[in-house]
């Protein structure tokens, strides 16, 4: 393996070589996220004359001495495609902006030297050698007299779009002069000698968090002195490490931990792949003092998160129960609320009884929200700004009217429509885990002598079984016994807890109710809980008796899971509701909209129609291109085919000559295909 540091300029600039993607590697697929950085960074360093250069990673590449018929030397990328493919895309666009302008020297210059093998033979002359599906697409963007067909979406006709669209008089000598200050890792594999297939496994086999995790640790360090590292990494980094992890499955989660505390400092929730950036944005200087007192808050912060993953380690028996069902839950959501509340318990900022009821409440709206099937994506923008709510002097009391004002997807759900739904919800077929926190929870309501309902034997039964014995039949009519197996044999009613399951398994109800074989006391008769209590001295079990149990077990629910009583004093936002929720737009105007939590000042519901689609399109161009989706808003390149063209995109247009209410169900349909649904509130005027 030979490795060395390299300038972009002149590892493109190699003659007689020519760089080939092979079959098996991934398509080539940055998105107008990593083409703006990029950009951006080139911008940069060829603006600022004091930065001498810009790393940009390495290139990794198999160099074996084949030839091609044409005398080129061929290397085979193994690793760093995207890049190399992003900058010969520039150099295209850079290219075709000087022919296009009159300096045909320069254009030259570029073509023949970074895109192109000039003596090669016409079907060998391009440099970069994609695979099959992009080489039709990169051989129509390296002729200036061609113009772009969209037949078809392309990621590199469109990333070259964007760079051509960029590229301007202002700054052609300025991108020429950042892309000579790029600088990169060479490294050379030799077949025979070097196992190119574990080198790219070892680039590329770091799990996602521990990767985040690895690349913000050394962006806090490595620019350190030697003595400084050893410093910063015992008192801050190590404790960070050592709390971040989920001891029950030894996994580290740092890289959560540290997502976490950015959406709860930001209000914005970042993609799991996208930490490391997030972090450089909030830190742009790595050894900066205000990073530095960050870290203190991290570490603090650290101590908490580790009793939220391993709620063992709290002391206070009834904080680590409440720990438990959250984590049982799986709310990792509420926690950039949660950890801020619980260091104000560490602090005795709120008293003990006051952190439980949190914590209580929590599990009440979330518990509450399942049974009702709302979505689970409302709850990262509730918790992520949830504790900014909370009055010092009015603590739980704040939290709780903050979460009663909502309203739609993201409302605090009503006793009267939990009640009806928890009747009929299949509770049977519910996560394990979720299951039996429920049974816990209603079990052991106010129960001084707990019942561990996880240990062994204990299992959820049902009452009229799942495959009821012959003598079923004879007990009950025939329409009874069909609505118990069909509508209520998996609903509250007709479940419950016993450590008998086996032995009980199909018989009869008295069966069930009385069995005592040889002095086990096996039956409902004979059990001490309380979910059984009602069944003892029951003659029958038939539609009635399950109803009568559910209303029994309904009157409990609200009780374990409450509503808080508060008085709700309206949001002065209160009339920003989803747009799934809104009423119908026609004849009415926009006062604003908020968008991915931010405010779009639009009036007219055209204006927000083509803004969100915008948008949209830009985050993920290939679900509108030559999909469903994309004829649905009647997306084109060619504008003559609209009655009205409204411009979205670089050279891409949707159809503007439709009523308010038609954009507003393409709205839907949109943020419904991209599991958007709660990022677009619209208030009218």
């Amino acid at each position: 393996m030979k490795a060395a540091e390299t300038r972009v300029d002149r590892f493109l600039a190699n003659s007689e070589t020519a760089f080939a993607i092979p079959v098996y590697q991934r398509n080539y697929d940055w998105t107008r996220v990593q083409c703006q950085q990029l950009f951006h960074d080139i911008l940069t360093v060829g603006t600022d004359e004091n930065l001498s250069g810009h790393f940009i990673g390495s290139i990794v590449y198999v160099h074996d001495d084949v030839y091609t018929v044409s005398g080129l030397r061929e290397l085979t990328i193994i690793d760093g495609q995207q890049r190399l493919t992003t900058l010969t895309l520039i150099f295209a666009a850079l290219f075709r902006y000087a022919s296009a302008t009159g300096r045909d020297q320069q254009a030259q210059r570029i073509y023949k030297t970074y895109l192109i093998n000039e003596f090669a033979e016409d079907a060998e002359k391009l440099k970069l050698k994609p695979t099959d599906n992009n080489k039709a697409a990169l051989a129509q963007i390296m002729d200036p007299n061609e113009a772009l067909k969209a037949g078809g979406y392309s990621r590199l006709i469109e990333n070259f779009r964007f760079f051509e669209g960029r590229i301007d008089d202002t700054n052609f000598d300025i991108v020429l002069r950042g892309l000579s200050k790029l600088f990169l890792v060479d490294i050379a594999l030799e077949r025979g000698k070097d196992n190119p297939q574990r080198t790219f496994e070892s680039l590329n086999s770091t799990g996602l968090e521990l990767s985040q995790a690895d690349l913000i640790r050394n962006y806090i360090l490595m620019g350190l002195p030697r003595r400084e590292q050893e410093q910063v990494f015992r008192n801050f980094w190590e404790p960070i490490e050592a709390n971040a992890q989920n001891l029950e499955v030894n996994q580290s989660r740092v890289s959560d931990f540290i997502r976490d505390f950015l959406t709860l400092k930001q209000k914005d929730i970042p993609n799991k792949g996208a930490v490391y950036e997030k972090f450089k944005e909030r830190y742009p200087v790595p050894n900066s003092p205000e990073l530095m007192k960050e870290l203190e808050e991290l570490r603090e912060l650290s101590h908490v998160y580790a009793r939220l993953l391993n709620p063992q380690l709290e002391t206070d028996p009834a904080i680590s129960r409440e720990l438990g069902y959250i984590r049982t839950l799986e709310i990792n959501v509420a926690y950039p609320f949660l950890m801020p509340v619980y260091r104000d318990f560490t602090n005795e900022t709120i008293t003990r009884d006051l952190f439980a009821s949190v914590l209580r409440l929590v599990q009440s709206y979330v518990w509450r929200r399942f049974i009702l099937s709302l979505p689970t994506n409302a709850l990262n923008k509730i918790f992520m700004s949830l504790y900014d709510r909370i009055e010092p002097g009015d603590y739980l009391a704040s939290v709780e009217r903050s979460l009663m004002q909502r309203g739609g997807t993201q409302r605090f759900p009503r006793d009267a429509e939990v009640v009806a739904m928890l009747k009929d919800k299949d509770i049977y077929s519910t996560k394990s885990r979720t299951r039996t926190y429920f049974f816990d929870r209603l079990e052991n309501h106010n129960n001084r002598e707990p019942v561990d309902v996880t240990m062994p034997g204990i299992t959820v039964e049902h009452i009229f079984p799942q495959n009821p014995e012959a003598a079923w039949h004879s007990d009950l009519d025939a329409e009874e016994y069909a609505l118990l197996g069909e509508k209520y044999l998996n609903t509250v009613g007709n479940l419950t807890l016993s450590g008998n399951n086996g032995r009980l398994g199909n018989k009869t109800f008295l069966d069930k109710r009385d069995m005592n074989e040889n002095g086990g006391e096996q039956g409902y008769r004979f059990s001490r809980l309380w979910l059984n209590r009602d069944l003892q001295a029951l003659e029958k079990w038939g539609t009635q008796e399950v109803e009568a149990r559910a209303e029994r077990i309904a009157k409990r629910f609200l009780e374990v899971w409450p509503a808080p009583r508060v008085g709700v004093v309206a949001d002065v936002d209160s009339d920003e509701v989803n747009i799934f929720d809104a009423e119908e737009p026609r004849h009415k105007r926009l006062e604003h909209a908020v968008f991915f939590g931010t405010r779009l000042q639009v009036t007219q519901v055209a204006k927000l129609y083509a803004e969100v689609l915008e948008q949209l399109l830009m985050l993920q161009p290939e679900a509108f291109h030559g999909t469903k989706l994309g004829e649905r808003i009647q997306l084109t390149s060619a504008p003559g085919t609209l009655r009205q063209a409204v411009q979205v995109a670089d050279g891409y247009f949707i159809e503007g000559n439709i009523d308010s209410t038609s954009k507003f169900e393409r709205l839907k349909v949109a943020l419904s295909e991209l599991n958007l649904e709660e990022e677009l509130l619209v208030k009218f005027a």
